[in-house]
């Protein structure tokens, strides 16, 4: 049977991120996608210009009339805009069984500030223990701890305290992390106490608009697909350093990644660091 992913996140009208970034990858993974939308922005590659919440009470139905028809075998969360949205989606993701991975969409790629700190602090008092795998990047793990990160301890440590906020897996994505390196290198920590460490070569490209949606995107579909947690965060960090290496070339500030790119290019070896 086809897998079926599920995406809640606001749209990109600049078709790079959010939602659009999701079901491209979903598409790609050839797993089923669906969607519920929680806000729609004015933006494009130079970034955001504007952002409507969609009404609460919608989001939730969307979210209903997915729940009372298909079984879905995994979801992700990207941005969920306010404090009330927060608490109402988690609500209605309470007794789900399926993967939740969920992608601390706070921070835009030009620097500005996606959530206000009550939609922060709901999201780590609501969100938080019903997430399987959290996303963040160094910026947006800095803010959700008020710890700042320099070093790989710095790197743990925060790691540690976002773990203990509930998620079973905590993600700390690379890209802006000691840029000067010349490979990526994402640390993965879980409850258990195991640790992964994957790195794949930098790639210096400017494109890299909706990196973190596609990331946590090509996660989702893996673990729809039934691959063991491991496995799944290998072959997502192999789908995204694809999407980044392959760039399309478009618009004229930070294109989009290649969607593509995964299923037609020669696959990255990603180098697995015990």
């Amino acid at each position: 049977m086809l897998p079926i992913t599920l995406t809640i996140a606001g749209s990109d009208s600049g078709g790079g991120a959010g939602i659009q970034a999701d079901l491209k990858t979903f598409q790609e993974l050839k797993t089923f996608g669906t969607s519920v939308l929680t806000a729609v922005t004015a933006q494009n590659t130079y970034g955001v210009q504007a952002v409507y919440a969609l009404p609460e009470d919608f989001i939730v139905e969307q979210l209903q009339s997915i729940q009372s028809d298909f079984n879905v075998n995994a979801l992700k969360m990207g941005m969920l805009f306010s404090a009330s949205i927060i608490e109402a989606v988690s609500k209605q993701l309470e007794n789900v069984q399926a993967p939740i991975i969920v992608d601390p969409v706070m921070i835009a790629k030009g620097g500005a500030t996606l959530l206000q700190q009550e939609a922060v602090d709901a999201m780590i008092t609501h969100l938080f223990p019903l997430a399987t795998v959290l996303t963040p990047n160094i910026p947006e793990a800095e803010a959700l701890t008020g710890m700042k990160i320099q070093t790989y301890d710095d790197v743990e440590q925060v790691a540690k305290k976002l773990l203990a906020m509930g998620p079973e897996v905590i993600v700390m994505k690379g890209g802006h992390f000691a840029p000067e390196q010349q490979a990526a290198i994402d640390h993965i920590f879980f409850k258990n106490g195991d640790k992964l460490t994957l790195s794949a070569p930098r790639v210096q490209t400017k494109d890299t608009h909706g990196t973190g949606c596609t990331y946590s995107a090509a996660l989702t579909a893996f673990l729809a697909k039934g691959l063991p947690m491991k496995e799944a965060l290998i072959e997502a960090k192999r789908f995204i350093h694809a999407a980044i290496s392959h760039g399309l070339g478009i618009g004229h500030g930070h294109g989009p990644t290649n969607h593509f790119a995964y299923n037609t290019k020669a696959k990255v070896e990603v180098e697995i660091i015990e």
